[in-house]
């Protein structure tokens, strides 16, 4: 009976095909995103789940063809749920799952371990713990929000929900919150609160309404250079080899939800500096020229590399990085002409008040005002 879809709404929104930008080099300075994704995991929410699953891409996506300072902003995604009755109750049903990261693969692999139970959602609560536990930028300029959903009452719990979203606003975090169900029981259960409080958007969806794909020519060969991406990634140190083998357990779970066209937007991601695991592959690790060759252990190598001198695991290194690059490249421009077929082909279908759209719109309207560019000069 608690359902709220977050996802729906925060993934379904970064719907949008998204033209990607090349690869860019890592730079010195990085500008960022900062997403912090609270969902309601009480009974019946096994939908809001399923939506979570399938959209992180598109979430981390909508981003690929923003700029800002002359550079494509990553994006750090925070995950946690609330409302369940197998969490602690000292804790006022409030668990993080992920804090600000940029492993993509292991916020999936939570949320693919995710379960729903019975519960007491306090919305003030989560958002509270959110913006005390997790590192967000002190930058005025970097786009720092919290998208919550849910649909009982936004007031419920000792934590006052308004409170919190002052809070919020005080260190620069606009809260948004999402409805699931009718407008106006929406405003009377206070779910305006992060409008009217934390420069936040109030959004309305049909949660019960299934995320629209469409299938476009180009996703056969998006997935055909996917798989030859993978072949590109060098696992070292102590963690390499069961990241490595975690990327290819996530793909497949994104296969398993493709008709929600999660493979394909995964895909997209991968071909972005989004998809960064510099903590496990060799070529992200070195792609700023700044790694340090003497903390690896010749026993964290793959064995290709063990006999090698240090110029020939570099020049091993930039091979793979090369390949890498160039079918990014390939699956970007793809991924622009299937934009293009997407949108032309979105005309002919009904709008369902999904939030795919709404969302897209909030979240670059939000972006603008920090200084994010979403159109090409």
């Amino acid at each position: 009976m608690k359902r709220t879809h977050l996802l729906c709404l925060i993934v379904s929104s970064f719907i949008n095909p998204l033209l990607a930008h090349e690869l860019p080099s890592v730079p010195v300075k990085e500008s960022k995103v900062q997403l912090a994704i609270l969902l309601d995991t009480s009974g019946s929410m096994n939908g809001l789940i399923e939506q979570t699953k399938t959209q992180l891409w598109k979430v981390v996506n909508t981003f690929i063809e923003a700029e800002k300072d002359g550079q494509v902003p990553f994006v750090e995604v925070a995950l946690y749920e609330y409302g369940n009755s197998r969490l602690d109750s000292k804790a006022q049903w409030v668990r993080q799952i992920q804090p600000l990261t940029r492993d993509l693969d292991q916020v999936s692999e939570d949320l693919f371990g995710l379960t729903t139970s019975g519960g007491d959602e306090f919305c003030g609560a989560v958002i509270t713990r959110a913006m005390a536990d997790l590192k967000w930028d002190a930058s005025p300029q970097v786009y720092k929000a919290i998208f919550i959903a849910g649909n009982e009452s936004f007031n419920q719990g000792p934590v006052n929900p308004q409170k919190a979203c002052r809070e919020a606003i005080g260190k620069g975090v606009v809260v948004n919150t999402i409805h699931c169900g009718a407008e106006t029981v929406g405003l009377s259960g206070g779910w305006n609160t992060g409008q009217l409080l934390a420069e936040g958007s109030f959004l309305v969806i049909n949660h019960n309404a299934a995320v629209a794909h469409i299938p476009a020519p180009q996703d056969v060969q998006i997935m055909k250079l996917n798989e030859a991406i993978n072949g590109t990634y060098i696992p070292y140190g102590k963690s390499g080899a069961a990241k490595k083998h975690q990327q290819i357990i996530q793909d497949g779970n994104s296969v398993k939800k493709e008709k929600s066209g999660a493979h394909v937007n995964r895909a997209v991601t991968k071909a972005s500096g989004n998809y960064w695991n510099a903590s496990w592959d060799l070529c992200d690790a070195c792609h700023g020229g700044t790694f340090d060759w003497t903390k690896v252990k010749e026993a964290d190598l793959p064995e290709a590399m063990r006999k090698l001198d240090l110029e020939g695991r570099k020049k091993y290194v930039a091979s793979y990085q090369a390949k890498r690059t160039a079918l990014q490249k390939k699956i970007q421009d793809l991924n622009k002409a299937r934009a293009i077929f997407v949108a032309e082909k979105s005309k002919e279908t009904s709008k369902e008040s999904t939030l795919d759209v709404a969302i897209s719109k909030t979240v670059r309207e939000q972006a603008r005002e920090k200084g994010y560019q979403f159109e090409k000069k």
